[in-house]
């Protein structure tokens, strides 16, 4: 197989999250391989934020392709990387004979359909979700460790600078402007809605404007369980109001975000934005495999036992995270950062 001008695929058809923290494996491969062409398979509503890093050359939709394999067969590319198993995709890969096919060792239609086995288990590894991704690369030869604060670098990620005017009349250009995303749509822990009511109650409203994000359907559950952190001077309801191709450019000017372990964290830390998750303390759910990797990403959990609550709704552990403690690192940061409070 030819060292340069290839075109890899990466294939990473799940969530907001997960795509953000794949992508710099695009540019890693842009860093180390020359004239590559990087393809990126995703799922269709993620593709504006495949589509916003510089680092990859074509979006890739990942049933369009499945109904009209010529979208992937035109591409030609030597090889294409299952960063996430996906069975149908692996087998038209083979179809299709893409000459290198990677995988991991540990879903058993890879030894059918992918060509190159990494043997990598995600559940009981020590290792961030991003360094993951990374061990992947291993048979190109790209067999580098790297550190957190390396990846980063490699995110590429750009807002959409001719559609910022309207979201920047949002902004408030003498305080620190806080997006609180308090809903994941059921993919993560969350920290309660009277916790992020108490926080804006804590938080000087003359030092801080908070935006409560979210797709519509979390809108209607936070107005219903808890209404009154929408009646607080200093908060705006952005929930259902933003596309993602929005949202994206709105975290770009915002000044930071506190979530639990979601998409629009993964996006402010890309950025280098303030990126604060909360986390319980739980494999695999826990912040070391998943926290927000950037120069501020953050992440905060709770010493208790998690184990108790392991498959419970309610998570007694992430809700033991204290709002003053929250309220400290917010408030420091934004006195280190932008000279607000004393």
């Amino acid at each position: 197989m030819k060292t340069k001008n290839l075109t890899i695929i990466l294939s990473r058809t799940d969530n907001i999250g997960d795509v953000v923290l794949t992508l710099p494996m695009a540019g890693y491969l842009k860093s180390r391989i020359e004239g590559v062409k990087i393809g990126f398979i995703g799922k269709a509503y993620t593709r504006p934020l495949i589509e916003s890093s510089i680092f990859v050359d074509i979006f890739l939709d990942r049933e369009e392709i499945l109904q009209n394999p010529y979208l992937l067969a035109k591409l030609s590319a030597e090889v294409i990387i299952f960063v996430f198993p996906d069975k149908p995709l692996a087998q038209l890969a083979k179809r299709l004979h893409i000459p290198m096919r990677i995988g991991t060792s540990h879903r058993w239609f890879h030894w059918l359909y992918a060509n190159k086995l990494v043997h990598l288990s995600r559940r009981n590894s020590h290792l961030h979700e991003s360094q993951l991704n990374f061990k992947l690369l291993a048979p190109l030869g790209l067999k580098e460790e790297l550190a957190l604060n390396q990846i980063y670098q490699y995110y590429g990620i750009k807002p959409n600078f001719n559609q910022l005017t309207e979201l920047e009349k949002l902004i408030h250009s003498n305080k620190f402007n806080l997006i609180m995303h308090p809903k994941s749509r059921g993919s993560a822990r969350e920290w309660s809605l009277e916790k992020y009511y108490e926080l804006a109650q804590k938080l000087p409203a003359s030092q801080f404007h908070i935006f409560i994000t979210g797709i519509a359907s979390e809108g209607k559950q936070i107005r219903e369980a808890k209404p009154e952190i929408f009646t607080l001077t200093n908060v705006t309801d952005l929930t259902g109001k933003l596309s993602l191709a929005e949202l994206i450019n709105f975290i770009y000017l915002a000044d930071g975000l506190l979530s639990c372990s979601t998409g629009p964290l993964h996006i402010a830390a890309a950025f280098n934005k303030m990126a604060l998750g909360l986390y319980p303390p739980i494999k695999p759910m826990h912040v070391g495999r998943w926290g927000p990797v950037g120069k501020y990403g953050l992440g905060l959990t709770s010493e208790k036992n998690c184990n108790l609550c392991r498959n419970k709704k309610h998570c007694a552990c992430i809700e033991s995270i204290e709002v003053e403690k929250v309220r400290q690192i917010i408030q420091q940061y934004a006195k280190n950062y932008y000279y607000i409070g004393n």
